[in-house]
């Protein structure tokens, strides 16, 4: 089994759609994608998600089913009350007199690196951030829905593996968002998602590829081959956009 995760392009969030760039970005995705062999699409029902989609859609002549639980992951922490918490996400905005609910992404590294809890497989579900949000569901209820469809292709989660029941080359692909298919690659690698979110940037456009290996019959792994590859737009002198990075070095003017 092979699994494309697409990053939607570049975003509108406020509107839910693409820049203009974006647009060019999933333009150049669309020439790309009769090589790509795309299989059977999933797609987030977010606007950027879609219409990053209709390129690819159109040059191949797909179809995409939409599966909410595609949607970026919905998470969100409540960092009143934590003083903790507080300085591990900077720029919190308030609404009020109390703080907006922030992703449980981005934490500034130092806090990070400090809190061994975060990089443990389980050890991630009894952190801070864990107690002051609804991660945990969400990522069971996310991981769960994943399982249900890999197993319609005949892979079965058992424990910390895949057992095969029936042999499947197939290709699914997902049109989806950057926080959501980290953890879904931390549920397939058995890593803890705050690994991925803080070690990755999935560009936009970018598309990840693992396949299943079955080196032992009837157990099977998922292994990458590609991890945010955007060579579509270096070759199609799109400059990658910026979003998902933060400042290379602090004195840069990009966000901190």
């Amino acid at each position: 089994m092979r699994i494309l995760f697409v990053r939607h392009g570049d975003p509108d969030y406020e509107h839910d759609t693409l820049t203009e760039k974006g647009h060019r970005e999933a333009a150049l995705l669309g020439k790309l994608a009769p090589a790509l062999d795309m299989g059977e699409c999933f797609m987030s029902p977010l606007g950027r998600a879609r219409h990053t989609a209709e390129y690819c859609l159109k040059s191949t002549g797909k179809q995409a089913r939409v599966l909410e639980w595609l949607r970026e992951f919905p998470a969100e922490v409540d960092i009143n009350h934590s003083p903790e918490l507080q300085e591990a996400y900077p720029d919190c905005r308030k609404e009020g007199d109390r703080y907006a609910l922030r992703i449980p992404w981005d934490m500034v590294p130092g806090y990070l690196s400090s809190h061994p809890e975060y990089m443990s497989r389980e050890g991630w579900r009894n952190s801070e951030a864990a107690r002051r949000s609804d991660m945990e569901a969400v990522y069971d209820g996310l991981t769960d829905k994943l399982d249900e469809l890999l197993a319609e292709y005949g892979y079965v989660r058992e424990g910390d593996h895949y057992r095969v029941e029936k042999e499947c080359k197939k290709t699914l692909t997902f049109f989806c968002h950057f926080g959501v298919t980290c953890a879904m690659l931390a549920h397939l690698w058995n890593v803890s998602p705050f690994i991925l979110w803080h070690s990755l940037a999935l560009l936009p456009t970018s598309f990840t590829e693992v396949v299943t290996e079955e080196r032992q019959k009837g157990t099977a792994y998922f292994r990458a081959l590609h991890v945010g590859d955007t060579s579509h737009l270096r070759l199609g002198g799109e400059e990658p956009s910026f979003a998902c990075r933060f400042c290379e070095v602090y004195s840069d003017p990009e966000r901190h």
